[in-house]
């Protein structure tokens, strides 16, 4: 490299801009944490807790290494395309001097194999049982919601600039799969010599990212930071935005049928109590005492006391029945 290259090299600029960091995982994790919240004893939604969270520390790992590259680039995280019936998603696209790269991140539990026809087999433990097992290939996943794309800006290009467009899609536009897990052994080892350096650890993504620049085309024309700025601003421009309440979605999902069931037993609890007792209906509790009995769901005579719900005498006469009626329902 000469004197004025070397120069123009440490000019160069080398941040790396987040254009979009929100995410879909994101909404819904808190979404799930307000329900987890208001249903404590509901495993559904721990469980769904428990797989969202995975997916979201992953992009996070992905996004902390990608913060740290030092190549410049312009980051776009959870990219959505909606093109005629066709949708993309990409967990993340960078624009960078070079390349831009679409960037399917995975969160596994146990170690990825990819055979020598590229096919992605999983093993992990489940009940002291080693578990074996071909999952959907990531890479042809990210590679589809390329050609979405590809079609997309196509549409959109006149004839000539389509047909230049077309045949150098795929030369610039890189696809990646990004494994996040830092336990997972991810082996390449007999992978299609093609796919070694598309699937890799997110340790050794930024690894690549200088890889592909170094051993660029050396008559490679690099975009400049407002090139990089105009093609970031491009990718935002037609994401799809995303209008969904994941609150409600889950809520209904995972809540409603639940608090059905637990609404009728404690019904039918208190009309067996009432009749027993000779009293009427509210002197147990009221439909208004039942909806928050149902929201919150305590599970000791004193929590009922804390959280004000029934009168004293209410609590003195009924709590104790109440509370293991509701932990007998929840058990």
């Amino acid at each position: 490299m000469g004197l004025i290259s070397s120069m123009m090299e440490s000019l160069r600029f080398k941040d790396t801009i987040i254009y979009k960091e929100s995410c879909e995982l994101q909404d819904k994790y808190d979404a799930l944490k307000k329900l987890s919240e208001e249903y404590p004893n509901n495993n559904d939604i721990k469980e769904e807790m428990m797989i969202i969270k995975k997916g979201l520390n992953g992009e996070n790992e992905v996004l902390y290494q990608l913060k740290k590259a030092n190549i410049g680039m312009y980051v776009i995280r959870d990219f959505k395309l909606e093109y005629e019936d066709m949708t993309a998603q990409v967990d993340f696209v960078l624009i960078t001097p070079v390349y831009t790269y679409y960037i399917e991140c995975k969160n596994l539990l146990g170690n990825i194999f990819v055979n020598e026809k590229g096919d992605f087999i999983r093993e992990y433990v489940y009940n002291g049982q080693k578990v074996k097992k071909g999952m959907y290939s990531p890479l042809r996943q990210v590679e589809a919601q390329r050609e979405v794309i590809k079609k997309f800006w196509a549409s959109r290009r006149n004839k000539l600039l389509k047909m230049l467009q077309t045949q150098s899609f795929d030369k610039y536009r890189k696809v990646l799969v990004v494994v996040a897990n830092q336990e997972t052994i991810l082996n390449t080892t007999k992978a299609p010599k093609d796919m070694k350096y598309k699937v890799l650890r997110a340790d050794a993504l930024v690894r690549q990212l200088k890889y592909d620049y170094d051993h660029r085309d050396k008559d490679e024309i690099l975009l400049s930071q407002k090139n990089m700025e105009t093609g970031a601003k491009s990718y935002l421009d037609v994401c799809a935005k995303e209008n969904i309440d994941y609150y409600k979605f889950y809520k209904e999902k995972y809540c409603i049928k639940e608090n059905k069931l637990l609404k009728d037993k404690m019904i039918e609890f208190r009309n067996k109590k009432a009749l027993k007792k000779s009293i009427p209906l509210h002197y147990i509790f009221d439909d208004d005492e039942l909806e928050i009995l149902i929201k919150f769901q305590p599970k000791s005579v004193d929590e009922l006391k804390n959280l004000n719900i029934l009168t004293p005498i209410k609590i003195k006469l009924h709590g104790k029945e109440i509370i293991e009626e509701l932990n007998k329902i929840n058990n």
